[in-house]
């Protein structure tokens, strides 16, 4: 079966195509140019430019894929969590298309597909789900597809958001992972950063203290690949500290790394030496785009979840554990 599967729960346009469980196209709009002079997402700019591309993207993907739409056996789309704006653009062409083409509709959540992307085939429940982006930062117990229980979150910022802010602290450009990344290799030495909460027993995360620290180690005079190999060895120790005590605590010993922040190779060594089974997105998986809201689709699918009515709206605040909860019994398909 195809699966048509649509995220513009943010900046970028993503649009991809699911056969069978497997991915077979992955289309990304970037709008990283556009944004790229203000530092961060500017909201309006980024519905326009979904306005612009969703149409043509998402030809462009069954062409790839040697289909049409009359192929498609169900049409899925990120309802939210996400800028209202940005998702309702994609949302509302997805249910316009499932609707025209009489076929299935799943609303879908932003961070169920990000799980998703990392769930390898032949994995069941119980695990860990850690869902780090510039968006969010959420640890999950995965006790079943459709039951999350929330571990802990981020106090302040994400921790994408901090990688963020530090790079354009330091003049780099956007999004700050992957250039705080790089500056961090080529550092001689590094300026030493405190580990937040380190002494909770909690499950909580927080990165506001490091970007102050930041600012102060800027003001200071020192350099910036030794000011970023700091920052990055700090969050990335704040996560693996977090996620290792909750481990320990509930037994799981198998964990899900999901969402931007998984490509962080300094993240992905940290986890692989904690003694954990861990699970990455396939590469230009790790990013918001389409195919993983395809992926959440066809597992919903499988698992004998009902569609969903064409009149739920997108909305820009859904925990997950309520998204879950929706149809977590499954039903029959006819």
């Amino acid at each position: 079966m195809w699966i048509l599967g649509i995220d513009t729960s943010c900046d970028d346009t993503g649009v991809g195509l699911v056969k069978d469980g497997e991915v077979v196209v992955n289309l990304v709009a970037s709008q990283v140019a556009l944004h790229q002079a203000f530092g961060g997402v500017v909201p309006e700019l980024a519905s326009r430019e979904h306005l612009k591309v969703i149409r043509p993207l998402a030809e462009k993907a069954l062409a790839e894929a040697g289909i049409g739409p009359k192929d498609l056996s169900l049409v899925a789309a990120t309802r939210g969590p996400g800028l209202i704006g940005a998702l309702l653009v994609g949302y509302t062409f997805a249910k316009g298309l499932a609707w025209a083409l009489r076929k299935p509709f799943y609303a879908i959540h932003h961070l169920e597909a990000h799980i998703a992307a990392a769930w390898p085939p032949g994995l069941n429940p119980p695990f860990l789900a850690l869902v780090a982006s510039g968006g969010h930062t959420h640890l999950f117990a995965v006790e079943a597809l459709g039951r999350y229980r929330l571990l802990g979150a981020t106090r302040d910022d994400a921790a994408g958001e901090a990688f963020d802010k530090v790079a354009r602290l330091l003049g780099l450009g956007f999004p700050g992972g992957p250039e705080i990344e790089r500056l961090a290799q080529e550092a001689r030495e590094k300026v030493p950063f405190p580990v937040p909460l380190k002494d909770q027993k909690g499950y909580e995360f927080s990165f506001s203290g490091l970007k102050t620290k930041a600012v102060q180690l800027v003001e200071a005079g020192h350099s910036a690949p030794a000011l970023a190999r700091g920052f990055q060895e700090a969050a990335v120790e704040h996560l693996a500290q977090v996620v290792i005590r909750a481990a320990q605590d509930t037994g799981h010993r198998v964990l899900l790394v999901a969402g931007g922040v998984a490509a962080n190779r300094a993240l992905q060594a940290r986890f692989q030496e904690a003694g954990l089974t861990v699970y990455f997105p396939p590469r230009g998986l790790s990013q918001d785009n389409g195919a993983m809201v395809a992926l959440a689709a066809w597992r919903r699918y499988e698992a004998g979840f009902p569609p969903s009515p064409l009149s739920l709206g997108a909305t820009a605040y859904w925990p997950l554990e309520e998204a879950g909860r929706e149809g977590a019994q499954g039903v029959s398909h006819p």
